[in-house]
């Protein structure tokens, strides 16, 4: 089955899915050992956006609201199971209007979001764009967020390959502006690390004022990409407030 839209490891045991949205510059393959750590009744749903892995010769979407469009259309048939989504940086904002979207279209939203390393959209832009710069500068300028190999600046195919997505990405992110719609009334959780700069407890904290139940605002060791150091702690954490969320599962343990 050409499933271009997730990587994961169907499950006919699965009761609710868990969608995965990357970070700028990042694909499927960030949450490729998540499955192993959530039990066989939550189904990881790593999701590939396009101009990545099997999807390279698509172009990138850069704008936010058409990347949404598209991940709605493409994620459809996912939703015939209950579902939430996790969201890190770029993906936050790409998991949160997702949930406005399908609100908007009268569809059954997420159980729960997690949203991580982002600062809530509607406080104002903590820094420049960085998508319109000259790629020298855009590059320096990426570089020193990290998170992305050193080898890709150094090895000229890898970076040719690389760019376009990148750029899309951050065009996504620094054009995206928040239209209030209205507090979403799915629980929400909030990660984040401790040393990011770009996400501070503060500006995590506000996401709150978008929803009408925040759940929870966790800190783990780390920067901005404290997910990949962190990652048993932050599945955990997950797993712990998904398990009463998957259908079937409070009543066969009580």
């Amino acid at each position: 089955m050409n499933e271009p839209w997730v990587y994961r490891r169907a499950s006919p045991a699965a009761r609710l899915r868990l969608f995965c949205l990357p970070y700028a510059g990042g694909g499927s393959s960030i949450y490729s050992r998540w499955q192993a750590e959530f039990p066989e009744d939550i189904e990881v749903c790593a999701v590939e956006l396009p101009g990545r892995r099997a999807r390279l010769r698509e172009t990138p979407i850069r704008r936010a609201g058409p990347l949404v469009e598209a991940m709605a259309q493409g994620l459809a048939p996912y939703l015939d199971l209950p579902f939430a989504i996790f969201g890190h940086s770029m993906g936050a904002v790409l998991a949160f209007e997702w949930a406005l979207h399908l609100r908007r279209a009268g569809r059954p939203g997420p159980r729960a979001l997690f949203l991580s390393a982002a600062s809530a959209p509607h406080l104002p832009k903590a820094r420049r764009p960085l998508w319109n710069l000259s790629d020298a500068d855009f590059l320096t300028a990426i570089r020193g967020y990290g998170g992305t190999p050193e080898e890709v600046f150094s090895e000229p195919g890898l970076l040719a390959l690389f760019l376009p997505v990148l750029r899309a990405d951050f065009e996504v992110f620094d054009t995206y502006e928040y239209e209030d719609d209205g507090p979403l009334d799915c629980p929400l959780h909030i990660y984040g690390g401790r040393e990011d700069e770009r996400a501070t407890p503060g500006q995590l904290r506000a996401w709150g004022e978008l929803a009408s139940h925040l759940e929870s605002v966790e800190l783990l060791p780390g920067g901005h990409f404290y997910l990949h150091e962190q990652r048993p702690a932050l599945t955990a954490a997950i797993a712990r407030e998904l398990a009463a969320l998957v259908p079937g599962r409070a009543r066969a343990g009580g």
